[in-house]
């Protein structure tokens, strides 16, 4: 979860609320689903976000949603935009790689201190979030009084200033980088600047690199570093926004958030023009979206009874526009405007989540469901607590992590390639648009939790018996869904005499409680030692893998000491 430090001064100054006390702030934002982690040595709040909530990254989307609770605003706000007096002309010499680009032009932004580190703040953590880490989308943000735009002309008339996107060799064009007095090609950037050297894996591979230039020459290399000649400042007044990406849609809207951020500032926002070979595109997009939610839907998620009325209201103090219609038998539906900065809204649930947040989810009564049936303890949930029990006795400390995990955590730490015919090297089941770089897939084994938890235990004393029975997934065509979904029983012995012998044991102990026949002839695994692993078979049938951790990923997860370990599906216990 993404951590903003907001200054509660700022808060107050841009809500309109300088009555409220710091505590009542806390109360208020917490009623926004916002986490108070503590304080910064400046004083400022510390604070927790939802992921998908991109636009209260900066104290100024946090206070645009702050006047909305508090009714001071009402209903969906799109910032008016002037024409387009600057274009971004894209050459074909850009790299496939990262071939999008977008912009705007903000005018007359009072940047002091605290608004110039709100605004690096909002960079940095859309970077991190919706940018995944500048590989996805990165910003660029310039002084535009230092620019000096190509003029573009028609028939002998100016019709505006334009920069160009376009490809250039890694040897190219020199200039002088952010935090540096020298010139430098951006092969050197890669390789002796700092910043560079952080992000030369986004670029190093390609065989032109991105770069933008007006007038003078180059001033920006994205995604890695901005020139230091268009260096923002509390004197910048006109700002140049650009950003480049992987994926139109989403530069786009971490524009429009930036957008929206500098607007809440006083700035006017302009138009830019965006010139790719075959379209022409003007932004920001600052488009408003619609989604559709019928009211019997809105009242049976909540279990509240809300006229009509009482429903656009509550969406108008979420920051949406509604109107009613009717579908179906009379059944009563709404047409829900969503602004630009909103991101999140992909489903009419996260509609009914605007309303529900907006009345109140402290103020709704709790209910017995009108259901008349007695309930009981799932199978499989009993089998679950019996191989727990069975697993504690045995000296395992009971583990429960994250289902959602990443490709390099999954198979490339563990030595496995996705598709090997082992334990662990299924297809995954992966995320279309993940928020974060960290969970990217649904895990297809769990060994690979228990060694990042060994991998964040090394402070602690040994020996570190863990276990956990958890929830694994991969693809499968057979299913109606397309993923087959299970539970498996994974272990793990880290200490100074841990040993296949040790491993298989406690699987035998196991299989004597659950009366199961166990043999465990020698197999390969990628993950295991070579002669020291071997296939689990629990009554006839191939259920799992045991056997000692190769010294190749114990040192990719920083442990000094061998780790013996197992797993194998919970079902084979039945």
């Amino acid at each position: 979860m993404p951590v903003v430090d907001v200054n509660p001064d700022e808060l107050r100054e841009l809500t309109g609320h300088d009555e409220k006390s710091d505590d009542e702030l806390l109360d208020d934002l917490f009623a926004l689903g916002l986490e108070y982690e503590g304080r910064t040595e400046d004083d400022d709040f510390q604070l927790e976000f939802a992921p998908d909530r991109l636009d209260r990254l900066s104290v100024e989307g946090v206070a645009r949603s702050l006047r909305y609770q508090y009714g001071d605003d009402r209903g969906v706000y799109v910032p008016s935009t002037n024409d387009a007096d600057w274009t971004i002309e894209v050459e074909e010499s850009v790299p496939d790689e990262r071939p999008y680009v977008t912009g705007a032009v903000i005018r007359d932004v009072d940047l002091d201190d605290e608004a110039l580190d709100s605004l690096i703040q909002l960079q940095e953590k859309l970077h991190a979030t919706m940018g995944r880490k500048r590989a996805k989308g990165a910003i660029g943000i310039h002084d535009l009084t230092m620019l000096k735009g190509t003029a573009v002309t028609e028939e002998g008339a100016e019709l505006g200033k334009s920069i160009t996107y376009r490809g250039i060799d890694p040897d190219g064009d020199r200039f002088v980088p952010l935090d540096s007095d020298a010139e430098m090609t951006p092969d050197e950037v890669l390789r002796s600047h700092p910043t560079g050297e952080t992000y030369a894996d986004l670029v190093s591979e390609y065989d032109r690199y991105p770069a933008i230039y007006d007038d003078i020459g180059l001033f920006s290399f994205p995604p890695v570093i901005n020139g230091r000649r268009t260096e923002v400042s509390t004197d910048s007044r006109d700002l140049f926004v650009e950003l480049t990406g992987t994926d139109q849609w989403t530069i786009d809207h971490m524009c429009s958030i930036i957008c929206y951020a500098l607007d809440a500032r006083g700035a006017r926002v302009e138009e830019v023009e965006v010139n790719y070979p075959d379209r022409t595109l003007v932004r920001p997009d600052l488009e408003v979206r619609e989604k559709t939610v019928t009211h019997e839907r809105i009242e049976r998620t909540l279990g509240i009874d809300l006229s009509a009325e009482r429903v656009i209201d509550l969406l108008e103090r979420s920051g949406l526009d509604a109107e009613t219609k009717e579908v179906g038998d009379d059944e009563v539906a709404y047409e829900v405007e969503v602004p630009p900065y909103r991101v999140d809204v992909l489903h009419p649930l996260d509609i009914v989540d605007d309303v529900g947040r907006a009345y109140g989810f402290n103020d709704l009564e709790p209910r017995y469901p009108d259901v008349g049936t007695v309930g009981s303890r799932h199978d499989r949930s009993k089998l679950e607590d019996a191989a727990r029990d069975v697993l504690v006795g045995l000296g395992f400390e009971d583990l429960l992590n994250f289902h959602m995990i990443n490709e390099a955590e999954n198979f490339e730490r563990m030595r496995l390639s996705e598709g090997d015919s082992v334990v662990g090297a299924d297809e995954p089941a992966t995320i279309l648009e993940p928020y974060s770089e960290d969970y990217t897939m649904l895990r297809t084994w769990a060994l690979p939790s228990l060694m990042m938890v060994l991998e964040n235990n090394t402070h602690r004393a040994y020996p570190q018996d863990l276990a956990e029975i958890g929830f694994t997934a991969h693809v499968d065509e057979s299913e109606n869904t397309g993923v087959a979904e299970r539970r498996t029983v994974a272990g793990v012995l880290a200490r100074h005499d841990a040993s296949y012998e040790d491993a298989k044991a406690r699987l035998q102990a196991i299989a004597r409680n659950f009366d199961v026949d166990l043999e465990t002839p020698a197999t390969d695994h990628p993950t295991f030692i070579d002669g020291r692993a071997a296939e689990i078979v629990m009554d006839g049938e191939s259920v799992g893998v045991l056997g000692e951790i190769h010294p190749e990923v114990l040192v990719g997860h920083d442990l000094e000491l061998p780790v013996a370990g197992f797993e194998f599906r919970l079902d084979a216990l039945e």
